[in-house]
């Protein structure tokens, strides 16, 4: 056999196999049979994840050779140890960066993503990599701070950029600079900053030059530099990420709500403002256009933002709140009112309204008859008469996730059997009084579930024959875990 097939023809084999990621096939897929499909195995690998120590210098002398036998990789990941504490480089660690770097820059001539996570470079660690012929498509690096931006001019080919600034320097780290300094107008449509703080002032030279971005993820950031520069790159911004940035959420929900015209996304986590919140509800310029909204704000999510929202917005179609500990039932049928012929997707994480108000969750399904996918996880004295009731009027759920919901019973499971026939994935992890009889009768009759979550304790040798004759993907989690 091994004979007759071509060598093009194993590589397009090896490329189609299914895999735990989106580009390469994994080693129990691939029968290594001889050095032949090893070799071709090898060439047809599009993407690979390393984690390096930068203590141990044989990477250095061993990384080539990796390379230079898996020719065809596109993306790259350098990763480290994270129990290894994040330090100031010493001069060792400094030179091995640049070894790396410059390793790949000579031996990766197809490379498109590199991601950089061993430890924090500092711009002239990344000369070798503008100065050769790759065109890096994405970029994910940890660096020092303060940082500055105008490295970024060296890769014009450049669309995403993830920068983590994970210690800070006394000494001038803002070295390196742009060689090609005509640039006006970046390439970016994806940018994420993590730990910006008021001394990277370099920010503000990214800002004036991205006029094409459309995602903006900032995590743990005390700054965004000069507003009014940030504003430039706002106008064709469709998805915005806020991660615990509390001193900068209400400058950002100001210049969004009076810049961004097509945002679709906003996801505000740990860590925003009452007022600006309230502004963007009321006078937002995206309001026709925003499809989803993800928050999670403990202490300063009210009603009336929720009541706003219903106001101003109509054509929300994902809707996603966690530990809304101040909303009521009032806002939350008031929203599922406004939003009944749109909102296909409702996530209540730990909300204390669905747990406190008798009735509630009956009346969101009345209204929310379009819901295809539905969460209701770690609300743990939810109990089944609430669920059940909300499932009778959601016929159409596609997907339902109960993780974590400890005092809801095997009775959730026969009426979903019975009012959501078109269920294909579900999550009833944690729900302790849920038995594995229960679980396998559901599997059993089950018409077109293609998912089921649960501890491993609750699959029975039946469930999981049933579930292999369907074609049902069921993940086994560990029953001694505390999910």
């Amino acid at each position: 056999m091994e004979e007759i097939l071509f060598d093009e023809i194993l590589h397009e084999i090896f490329t189609k196999l299914p895999s735990s990621s989106s580009s390469l096939p994994t080693f129990e897929s691939v029968p290594l049979v001889s050095k032949r499909w090893l070799r071709l195995y090898r060439a047809s690998k599009t993407s690979m994840s390393l984690r390096v120590n930068p203590h141990d210098s044989s990477v250095i002398t061993f990384l080539p050779s990796i390379l230079h036998n898996h020719p065809s990789l596109s993306s790259l990941c350098f990763v480290s140890d994270p129990k290894t504490p994040i330090l100031f480089p010493s001069a060792a660690e400094s030179n091995f960066n640049d070894h790396l770097i410059s390793i790949v820059s000579s031996c990766c001539f197809n490379l498109r993503k590199l991601c950089f996570l061993v430890n924090p470079l500092s711009p002239s660690s990344l000369l070798p990599l503008s100065t050769s012929s790759l065109s890096l498509t994405s970029l994910s690096l940890k660096l020092l701070g303060p940082v500055s931006f105008n490295w970024v001019g060296s890769f014009p080919s450049l669309k995403d950029l993830s920068v983590d600034v994970c210690s800070r320097n006394s000494s001038d780290s803002l070295t390196g600079s742009n060689p090609n300094p005509e640039v006006v107008e970046l390439g970016l449509e994806s940018v994420s900053l993590t730990g910006i703080q008021s001394d990277d002032t370099g920010v503000t030279w990214l800002w004036r030059r991205c006029r094409k971005l459309k995602k903006l993820c900032l995590k743990s950031c005390g700054t965004i530099g000069e507003t009014e520069l940030f504003a430039l790159c706002l106008k064709n911004v469709e998805e915005i990420e806020l991660r615990t940035c509390r001193s900068i959420a209400d400058v950002v929900l100001l210049k969004v709500s009076e810049i961004c015209e097509s945002l679709n996304s906003l996801l505000i986590y740990d860590g925003g403002n009452k007022d600006g919140l309230v502004h963007f509800m009321n006078n937002s310029r995206c309001s026709d256009t925003l499809k989803t909204l993800d928050l999670r704000l403990p202490m300063d999510l009210m009603d009336e933002h929720l009541v706003s929202l219903a106001a101003n917005f109509k054509s929300l179609s994902t809707l996603r709140l966690t530990s809304c500990y101040f909303v009521t039932g009032h806002s939350l049928k008031v929203l599922a009112l406004s939003f009944s012929s749109s909102l296909e997707e409702l996530s209540l994480r730990s909300c204390d309204a669905v747990e406190r108000e008798p009735g509630l969750l009956a009346t969101l399904g009345q209204h929310l008859g379009r819901l295809r996918k539905l969460e209701l996880s770690f609300n743990e004295w939810l109990y089944d008469k609430e669920v059940v009731s909300m499932l009778a009027s959601c016929s159409g759920l596609v997907e339902l996730d109960l993780r974590g919901c400890k005092n809801l019973t095997g009775s959730v499971l026969v009426s979903l059997n019975k009012s959501c026939v078109k269920l294909r994935s579900l999550d009833i992890a944690s729900c302790r009084l849920i038995q594995a009889g229960e679980v396998e009768a559901f599997v059993m009759k089950s018409q077109r579930l293609k998912k089921i979550v649960v501890e491993e304790n609750k699959i029975t040798e039946a469930a999981m024959k049933w579930a292999s004759s369907k074609l049902i993907d069921v993940v086994a989690l560990d029953s001694d875990v505390p999910w």
